[in-house]
């Protein structure tokens, strides 16, 4: 570590049109001497590597560009997470970017933080939906769940709605916290996003919540890996990392009890109880899409996927089927339940819109 707050991981593959803008969001601001913006260029075959390089050239004390074969998204987190000077660490992909005005309350307080000699462990944030396609916005908050500007441990953490949980683009974690977890994402695979939210949980004792718009996620661009057709294409990788998040979740016998399995000390209640409805939902994502693909063989892995969980574990399994009604409808057998997992999806699309 050195003198450096906080590190910006930026993702970076053949994003030429989009790098521009989000480094630049990363710099605008009055007081960049301990930021550090880490572009991980992923094998880029476009102006991705010019780009960055023109950026580490014009800001050598802030800007530091790591050029590697293609990983995938989640190689390119990897290795940025590695070389992180900072006492804290955001992803912000490369076509993304931050809001002005919410930078400099985000720096002031993780600056207030890295001067403290009790440090939070987790800043969670608000982030905004720019779909380019619907020409809309969407700022998803948390604060039915947290209160803000609080010092909060996992049991003061209230009850996420149903369709509620934290995002990759709602984190920032303090490095060693990521490092401590032995967080390893699979390369070559979408979607590790879960992952890089789920795993590294159990080593997050502390946690505050700032009620600030912070980052604008883009989405709606031809070939984007949110869209349901892709969605659909790629639901092995949503299976893949499906298991990896079984293997991170902590056992119910390690609730409140020393010797918990995904951390080296006991999990709180509240913790518990969040990574249950996290995995529900991935659960419920990743059913859906088996589901939606119309293909007998894909309706057999979704089944299989369940059982995997039950051998897994009985009691989470227990526990997550009778956790939210949505579970169970996913998780339903029959052509019953593939009709009602479609009706559900269509009527959610209609309501709310989904992200691609």
């Amino acid at each position: 570590m050195t003198d450096k707050t906080i590190t910006f991981v930026v993702p970076s593959y053949n994003v030429e049109d989009y790098l521009a803008r989000c480094v630049d969001s990363l710099v605008d601001t009055a007081d960049t001497r301990d930021v550090e913006i880490v572009i991980v260029n992923d094998g880029s075959h476009d102006r991705t590597a010019e780009i960055a390089d023109a950026y580490a050239e014009r800001y050598p004390d802030v800007v530091r560009v790591i050029h590697q074969e293609n990983a995938g998204h989640g190689g390119a987190c990897n290795a940025g997470i590695a070389a992180a000077r900072g006492q804290y660490l955001k992803i912000v992909d490369a076509d993304d970017w931050v809001d002005k005005a919410a930078y400099v309350t985000y720096l002031t307080f993780l600056r207030a933080q890295a001067a403290s000699d009790q440090p939070v462990d987790l800043l969670v944030s608000n982030y905004t939906y720019e779909n380019v396609e619907k020409h809309h916005t969407s700022t998803i908050r948390y604060a039915n769940v947290f209160e803000a500007g609080k010092r909060l441990t996992w049991d003061e953490v209230k009850p996420f709605h149903i369709q509620q949980y934290l995002l990759m683009h709602t984190l920032t974690y303090r490095t060693a916290v990521l490092r401590d977890s032995g967080l390893k994402l699979p390369e070559h695979t979408f979607y590790v996003d879960f992952i890089f939210s789920f795993q590294p949980l159990p080593w997050v004792k502390t946690l505050t919540y700032l009620n600030i718009d912070f980052y604008r996620y883009f989405i709606g661009r031809e070939g984007q890996s949110v869209q349901k057709d892709i969605m659909i294409k790629r639901v092995d990788q949503l299976i893949r990392v499906n298991d990896v998040m079984v293997q991170a979740m902590p056992g119910a016998e390690s609730v409140g009890e020393p010797g918990a399995e995904a951390g080296a000390e006991p999990v709180p209640a509240g913790l518990y109880r969040y990574m249950l409805h996290y995995l529900a939902s991935e659960f419920i994502v990743t059913s859906v899409f088996l589901i939606l693909s119309n293909d007998q063989k894909r309706w057999a892995q979704k089944d299989e996927m369940w059982e995997r969980l039950r051998a897994h574990d009985e009691r989470v399994y227990a526990d997550m089927r009778r956790y939210e009604w949505l579970t169970r409808l996913a998780g339903s057998r029959g052509a019953l339940g593939r009709a009602l997992v479609k009706t559900g999806y269509m009527l959610s699309n209609l309501a709310v819109g989904f992200n691609s």
